[in-house]
């Protein structure tokens, strides 16, 4: 299973957004995926559905406790698609895990435990930060997705990130890699995105995705309603973006498989 954690230490960048919608695209290619919330809001489980109800068990679970992966898992409405979901008791994960020995790596356990092929790939929502939680997801991945809006400050915010990717690779996590970054937010409209842009792809060049996803109402609209944008509505720029985005994912896909 490849591993992929979605993340920026920016909070409304569309890491969530970008985490429902990758997944389900890649479920309708059959890739068997399975979403991993790491983020205390549980938004990528409210956007795929799953109710406060069903969460009887949840991420939580998996780093603070001892129970098995597949005891925490939630079907979705989306075929191929499984999600961990995420609860507020994350909200006290940072601090509960500061007691255990081996707290950066309670993540990359807990999937070690997993030992069938039930899914291709997983991927991991972490929250807008780059505290623990956000260390468990860097440490468990074989690589990191980055969503990055197109504004003033998004380069510094990535030269922070990557930093953290630098420190990670070298005390834990040797073969993390960068599978790509993902710009969002875009809007022609607006001559700064599209300065910012050019600005991303001169500092890191092919790391950056062709694609770029758009402002667009229907990605806002889809998770309430409890789907993800491209079966809210398939034909929206957003989501035409999104499964673009997926194709360029899948291309990169064979590379991690030799890592892994």
């Amino acid at each position: 299973m490849i591993c992929i954690a979605i993340a920026n230490q920016k909070g409304g960048v569309g890491k969530t957004t970008t985490a429902i919608n990758i997944g389900t695209a890649l479920a309708a290619t059959g890739k068997r995926v399975l979403l991993i919330d790491l983020d205390p809001q549980g938004n990528a489980s409210t956007g795929l559905g799953i109710g406060r109800a069903e969460r009887e068990r949840s991420s939580y679970d998996l780093l603070v406790g001892d129970v098995q992966l597949e005891e925490v898992v939630v079907s979705t409405r989306v075929p191929g698609l499984d999600v961990v979901p995420a609860t507020q008791d994350l909200s006290g994960a940072e601090i509960e895990l500061i007691e255990f020995d081996a707290r950066t790596h309670r993540l990359d356990s807990a999937l070690a435990r997993h030992a069938s092929d039930r899914w291709d790939v997983a991927l991991i929502d972490c929250p807008p930060s780059l505290g623990l939680l956000t260390i468990n997801a860097m440490v468990a991945a074989h690589a990191l997705l980055v969503p990055l809006q197109c504004e003033f400050f998004a380069l510094e915010g990535l030269s922070q990130l990557l930093s953290t990717v630098e420190r990670i690779r070298s005390r834990f996590n040797p073969g993390l890699s960068i599978l790509g970054v993902a710009l969002t937010m875009y809007d022609r409209r607006n001559r700064l995105t599209d300065q910012v842009a050019d600005d991303v792809r001169a500092v890191l060049g092919p790391v950056v995705f062709d694609t770029v996803i758009p402002r667009n109402v229907r990605l806002s609209e889809a998770p309430s309603h409890g789907v993800p944008a491209l079966i809210y509505d398939y034909r929206c720029a957003g989501s035409e973006a999104y499964i673009a985005l997926a194709r360029e994912v899948i291309d990169r896909l064979p590379k991690l498989k030799k890592a892994a």
